[in-house]
């Protein structure tokens, strides 16, 4: 087992660690926010290190973005639950990641792997941003109306567009995976 892959791990296991956290309250607010920045940290650690190490391996492939899924619809999940998320931003943002785990799926059945693009990893780069200033909006008791309430519902706007951008990007250009073999 390779660092990258213990990074991954460790990601999975803090999932647990986040929701408890998060839903016990309180003190455990800001030990919540640390908890997903961890996670978002060892999430850039993990990639850096396979790619610059040449540490690449299936596990990690399978893996990693799976941890990243997991964390991420976790967060949103209670947030929702908290009503700190609408509903429809939370099924928008599990929506899309199903699908393109799907297509991954189908595409991996046809020998193809489908590596992220720039709309995918700003969708990535905005959700972790959202989640923080969610995370910091609750922990800090700020009201909508103060300036990491403006942010933050700006910054989920910009996540929820940019997921759905992502979503049609991803499936337009990987249209030949959907085809069926004559």
């Amino acid at each position: 087992m390779n660092l990258p892959n213990i990074l991954t791990l460790l990601r999975v296991v803090m999932i647990p660690l986040f929701v408890a956290a998060f839903l016990t309250g309180g003190i455990s607010d800001w030990i919540t926010l640390a908890l997903f920045a961890l996670a978002a940290i060892t999430d850039a650690l993990d990639g850096y290190i396979a790619r610059k190490q040449n540490l690449v391996t299936d596990f990690g492939k399978l893996m990693d973005p799976l941890a990243d899924k997991l964390m991420v619809m976790a967060a949103f999940v209670c947030f929702t639950y908290a009503g700190l998320l609408h509903p429809a931003v939370t099924i928008i943002i599990m929506s899309r990641e199903f699908l393109v785990t799907g297509v991954r799926m189908l595409a991996t059945s046809k020998g193809k792997v489908i590596a992220a693009d720039i709309w995918g990893k700003l969708k990535t780069v905005f959700q972790d941003i959202a989640i923080i200033l969610i995370l910091i909006k609750s922990a800090t008791g700020s009201p909508d109306a103060s300036l990491v309430g403006t942010v933050t519902y700006f910054c989920n706007w910009i996540m929820t567009v940019l997921t759905v951008t992502s979503a049609i990007n991803y499936c337009i250009k990987n249209k030949d995976i959907f085809r069926e073999k004559e």
